[in-house]
């Protein structure tokens, strides 16, 4: 757990709790357009979620059989938000392993990250064993993988122009579609995305 441990001194948290948008001339293409929601980062790093990669062929119920929380037969009995939760691809590390972003009503001692006061994350399967009986959280969005940087690098890549940063909400996170959520957050920056588009077209 110590990658989600925030930092002591809280005056270093950096971009917790920031989204990360990236630039027309982002230079690694698996970032390419993406949206990054920042769960934690300070002076020996960061990790992120990707909220703008739904994952393929992938749903909640199905993933829910294939770990063993509940038997095929039990799909149907599962609440109806737990086949509309989503389900994307959070970033390139530990795709095999499943990250939960959700509100700030749930939370598991010693396994939930508090990242600020309406967004946590929480990375044990004990969280999808709530959701699939109805108790997890009100809000929930599940991520395979997760974005990572090494000391330096997220600095380093926002210096290069790589990235814009802006406050994150929990409508954009929880609510909006996956495929615009780049948008979204381009508008909260005070960025058109037509213009954008166009100053990218002639760089």
């Amino acid at each position: 757990m110590s990658l989600f441990s925030p930092p002591t001194d809280m005056s270093s948290r950096y971009l917790d709790g920031q989204l990360l948008v990236a630039m027309p001339g982002m230079m690694d293409e698996r970032f390419a357009r993406s949206v990054i929601y920042v769960c934690a980062h300070s002076g020996d790093g960061a990790m992120g979620i990707v909220l703008n990669r739904p994952a393929t062929n992938v749903n909640l119920p199905d993933l829910l059989v294939q770990l063993d929380i509940i038997p095929e037969l039990e799909r149907i009995l599962l609440p109806k938000k737990v086949g509309r939760m989503q389900v994307l691809m959070g970033g390139p590390v530990e795709t095999s392993r499943g990250f939960v972003l959700h509100s700030s009503d749930y939370h598991l001692a010693q396994s939930t990250l508090l990242i600020d006061d309406s967004i946590c994350l929480t990375a044990t399967v004990d969280i999808l064993r709530a959701i699939a009986k109805g108790e997890g959280p009100e809000n929930a969005i599940l991520a395979l993988g997760y974005a990572g940087w090494e000391a330096g690098q997220l600095e380093t890549e926002i210096q290069a122009n790589g990235w814009l940063n802006c406050p994150a909400d929990a409508e954009l996170i929880f609510n909006a579609s996956a495929e615009l959520r780049y948008e979204m957050a381009l508008r909260r920056i005070g960025v058109d995305p037509a213009m954008l588009s166009i100053q990218a077209g002639h760089a």
